[in-house]
């Protein structure tokens, strides 16, 4: 009876730890979700940061096409003028950035404006990438609500002064699921921020401050 006594112990600790984690990640960066309106009002802000999310057939899913749009208004309204595509292509038949970039080109956003960081297989990855191989130290990051409290948290803990506008355009089918996994993500990426890792995957420095065409790979 004492081994399953405190077998519910520990359950129930690490039911709280878990929980406990994710609250923290949230209440500590709600401050730092803005809107666009806000978001004109910031000064020197390097870049706007789109997280990447799912594809099919060459066209962006429901979330990303919202993330690329809130991107190109904030992009429109002179929040700053350079735009970092951070997503999954390290695969040949899988293409997170290009298709985010061709849509934001068809939108009438340069080309030499977008760059495109072809490893950001996660949010850890695109923060610190974005830190040190587009030297970026302040930034507005558009992904959904959900998504911003942990890309915040581990832009702050990386040294970056990041900033959150949500591209909650529309309801999405599963959110729920989302909302539960996004719990664990939190709690694993709280401690990733306090290990600080380096990325997955290094690379040359690439400013963002200069031409977005050095990170195309296509013609």
């Amino acid at each position: 009876m004492k081994v399953v006594k405190y077998l519910l112990i520990l359950i129930i600790l690490f039911i709280v730890g878990v929980l406990g984690i994710n609250y923290y990640v949230v209440l500590t960066n709600e401050d730092k979700i803005i809107t666009i309106e806000d978001a004109k009002q910031l000064e020197d802000v390097d870049c706007i940061l789109v997280l990447g999310s799912g594809v099919l057939d060459n066209k962006p899913r429901p979330m990303l096409e919202d993330r690329i749009l809130t991107g190109i208004e904030l992009y429109n309204n002179n929040v700053s003028k350079k735009i970092i595509m951070s997503g999954d292509h390290m695969q040949e038949d899988y293409d997170e950035v290009n298709v985010m970039k061709t849509y934001a080109i068809s939108e009438g956003v340069p080309s030499s404006d977008i760059f495109m960081d072809h490893a950001g297989i996660s949010t850890y990855d695109s923060l610190y990438r974005a830190k040190e191989i587009f030297e970026v130290k302040k930034v507005i990051i558009v992904t959904q609500k959900y998504h911003l409290y942990r890309a915040l948290y581990i832009a702050k803990s990386l040294g970056i002064e990041a900033y959150g506008v949500s591209s909650n355009l529309r309801d999405y089918p599963g959110q729920f699921k989302r909302e539960i996994r996004e719990i664990l993500a939190r709690d694993k990426d709280f401690v990733k921020a306090l290990l600080k890792p380096n990325s997955t995957y290094g690379g040359e420095v690439i400013p963002v401050s200069g031409d977005g065409n050095i990170t195309n790979d296509k013609n």
